[in-house]
């Protein structure tokens, strides 16, 4: 099932414009929710890697990573919803289930709905929108995401005319 087309999005997707890392989140997060994500990883089958610092580790529960001290050392999440595309989320925050996913490996119509699954597959778990910023850019200005309500990715931002 296609929700978007490339013809659509094919500025959103260009990492000159939006970053080559666009930032992906879930807000209004919980502990359970980014439980939701870690549980997901297992049953979809997707490869990933938990790692504290530059130790490889087994992946905890959610309540673990996030209750660790702010000294402690970074963690995070690679996670390959299909091989050749990587996301990284951090477990930062309760309330913000945030990651990053790179554009260069997401081009052409099959990047696109490799996308929209992967947003699809994480919104639907949660019932909550998965929204896409620029690199850097404010959640409140999404320009693409997962509609819990249509169930599906749509647009919220309007590409530039060609």
């Amino acid at each position: 099932m296609t929700d978007l087309r490339w013809e659509e999005v094919r500025e959103f997707f260009d990492p000159d414009l939006m970053g080559a890392l666009p930032d992906l989140l879930v807000p209004n997060a919980t502990i359970e929710d980014w439980q939701t994500v870690l549980d997901l990883l297992r049953t979809r089958g997707w490869q990933w890697q938990y790692s504290q610092g530059d130790t490889v580790l087994p992946l905890p529960i959610a309540a673990e990573v996030l209750a660790r001290p702010p000294e402690a050392e970074t963690v995070s999440l690679r996670v390959w919803p299909v091989p050749g595309v990587l996301a990284i989320f951090r477990l930062i925050s309760e309330t913000e289930i945030d990651f990053d996913i790179d554009l260069r490996e997401l081009q052409g119509q099959e990047g696109v709905d490799t996308l929209c699954d992967f947003l699809r597959a994480i919104g639907s778990e949660l019932g909550k929108p998965v929204l896409m910023t620029s690199e850097g850019g404010s959640q409140e200005q999404p320009v693409l995401g997962f509609d819990p309500i249509v169930s599906k990715v749509v647009l919220f931002g309007d590409p530039a005319p060609d």
